[in-house]
């Protein structure tokens, strides 16, 4: 694969019961995070994006494609893992989308760190504003064309982009994302520059 992860630079290779155990555990950290709430303007924000981008930047692409999955299956079956407690009827929700784009976010930020361009602080910053910036794209998608075409009818299906996406679903949460990403950011870099210490 490419460079090390800090998962494999801390604890070297790993069995399949260690691989596991961290999958579980990873999945339960984001779902711990997805109800930790800060208040902040114009909206409060969850941590779970940070969460998703400290599990990709750890765990390399698999490990948090695998951590991902088993999130979304806890959801699935029933488990109040999502923000604000929710469950399986998150799927049919308005942010169904951004579960979606969190699965790439993580896998891509893991493949980042693989490569070894999540490594120094630019690069890293850059890595994890793009896809903090890049889950609004399945998350606008589902509400603006795909929930319609599955059947779903409610008042966030098929509004104007401008008008009530760009206003409820983007705009407010633009600052907390950008600053969970630099908070990404600090934390990885700060990891590694410990590990070099050592």
């Amino acid at each position: 694969m490419g460079r090390d992860t800090l998962l494999t630079a801390t604890f070297g290779s790993d069995t399949l019961l260690k691989k596991a155990l961290l999958v579980l555990g990873g999945s339960v950290f984001i779902a711990l995070a997805a109800q930790v709430t800060v208040p902040m303007w114009p909206v409060p924000v969850t941590l779970q994006t940070l969460a998703i981008l400290l599990v990709g930047f750890s765990f390399g692409s698999r490990m948090a494609l695998a951590t991902m999955l088993a999130y979304l299956a806890q959801g699935a079956a029933g488990l109040p893992v999502f923000a604000n407690g929710l469950n399986f009827v998150a799927f049919a929700g308005p942010t169904a989308g951004f579960l979606l784009g969190f699965v790439a976010m993580a896998w891509a930020a893991g493949l980042a760190a693989e490569r070894g361009i999540a490594r120094g602080w630019l690069s890293t910053a850059l890595v994890a504003l793009v896809l903090s910036a890049a889950i609004y794209i399945p998350g606008i998608l589902w509400p603006m064309a795909l929930a319609g075409g599955m059947g779903i009818e409610a008042g966030w299906v098929g509004q104007a982009f401008s008008g009530y996406y760009w206003t409820y679903f983007i705009a407010p949460f633009l600052l907390g994302d950008a600053l969970k990403a630099v908070i990404a950011t600090l934390v990885v870099t700060g990891a590694w520059a410990a590990l070099k210490r050592r």
